[in-house]
């Protein structure tokens, strides 16, 4: 009598298991992924930084003029303006036929025959001592090093491409010149190369800190996580624009200046560990936080069930239950980092010439402004590219936060 009624249930589970195998499981990547397309503004954002990281990167192999380049005479606080330039132009320079490719291809042909004449000697002394002595002369007399500055081993070799490719010919100073005559579109290219890895390292060295030391000690708790949290109260309270100021301008000293470059660590590298250094404090607290929630749920107890170290359950099972947080919260910290930098270079503080920055840029043009004549563009383009920057790194943190929520799901 029961057996229509046991077809029927059978009938229902399995309609039910076939409805089953078509569900398929979202991760919280891929749901986070979903919700932030769907927000517009940090799209566009994420669109715009990423060009942004893309152009920065490629700047060396960019037709743009000299960031270096300074022309007193004829140049000084020139306005936007679409006249062509030539490489090598300028009659200071005294490049051969006035053209960067004509001076390279005779710089290369010296070299070429130096080189070939000590490695014809037959003294090893003799020969190391020729082989010096061109080795510095390419360090000073090189076309490109009179161009741009402390080439690195990619960026000398995207210039050496850039030069194969758009020859002689450079943009023109579609933003105008500076006070001494430099080229403004190509100095806020080059200014972003520095100011964003500023952000991005010094925000880099704070996650290292502030992970590792909030993670610790939210796991551990009681006496160790008062007395590290302790730690980082006493930090807070000290005012680290007084630190920075101080370790910058201790480390600018000459002899100590020196002897760090003896070991390879020059100026802008200790710029941005003491930058990253002073960033960790709030990160340490906000993942404290996530893992004193943490630390008692299930999958933690299982991994001290079966043996895990407390620094394995740490970095293995902790950390990466709280990178959704931490993400977020470093998109926040690289526009904190950016404007602190912006704000160290203004003062004189930050990024030393030659290189540049758009906080330096900025110095520049708020130093260049007068009541008697208003030249704008010194300010108004490194001003709009910092701002646009911060402002997409902000509205980009909004959108993360806002798709990393769970309880903005079904919102």
């Amino acid at each position: 009598m029961n057996l229509p009624d046991s077809t029927k249930n059978e009938e229902t589970l399995t309609k039910l298991l076939e409805e089953s195998r078509n569900i398929r499981g979202v991760s919280l990547w891929k749901d986070a992924w979903r919700r932030l397309r769907r927000n517009r503004p940090a799209m566009t954002s994420l669109v715009f930084l990423i060009a942004l990281g893309l152009v920065a990167f490629l700047t060396p192999m960019l037709p743009l003029q000299s960031p270096l380049d300074k022309d007193l005479n004829n140049r000084r606080f020139l306005p936007p303006s679409t006249e062509s330039i030539v490489m090598g132009s300028r009659e200071g320079l005294k490049f051969a036929d006035g053209r960067l490719t004509s001076q390279l291809a005779l710089f290369e042909a010296e070299i070429e025959d130096e080189t070939s004449e000590a490695m014809a000697t037959s003294d090893p002394v003799q020969r190391a001592k020729q082989l010096v002595a061109i080795n510095d002369r390419i360090r000073v007399e090189h076309p490109f090093n009179q161009l741009w500055n402390q080439l690195g081993g990619v960026s000398f070799a995207m210039v050496r491409m850039r030069v194969a490719i758009f020859g002689d010919y450079a943009v023109p100073s579609l933003f105008g010149t500076d006070k001494l005559g430099r080229d403004l579109l190509a100095r806020v290219f080059w200014g972003a190369r520095v100011s964003l890895v500023v952000g991005v390292v010094a925000t880099l060295v704070s996650l290292l800190i502030g992970v590792s030391y909030g993670a610790i000690a939210g796991y551990f708790g009681g006496y160790v996580d008062a007395a590290m949290m302790r730690i980082v109260d006493m930090l807070y309270s000290i005012p680290f624009i007084f630190v920075v100021i101080y370790l910058v301008t201790f480390l600018g000293e000459e002899s100590v200046k020196a002897w760090l470059e003896s070991y390879g660590i020059d100026q802008i590298m200790i710029f941005y560990i003491i930058i990253g250094a002073i960033y960790w404090l709030t990160m340490s607290r906000v993942v404290r936080g996530q893992v004193l929630s943490l630390r008692q749920e299930q999958f933690i107890e299982s991994a001290r069930t079966i043996g895990a170290s407390p620094m394995r359950i740490v970095f293995r099972h902790l950390v990466p239950n709280v990178l959704g947080i931490v993400i977020v919260y470093l998109t926040l910290t690289i526009p904190a980092v950016m404007l602190f930098e912006a704000f160290l270079s203004f003062l004189g503080l930050g990024v030393a010439p030659p290189d540049v920055s758009w906080g330096l840029l900025l110095n520049d043009g708020v130093e260049a402004l007068s009541s008697i004549k208003l030249f704008w563009w010194v300010v108004i383009f490194p001003g709009a590219a910092l701002a646009m920057t911060l402002f997409a790194l902000n509205f980009l943190g909004d959108g993360l936060r806002d798709a990393l929520d769970p309880k903005m799901k079904n919102r």
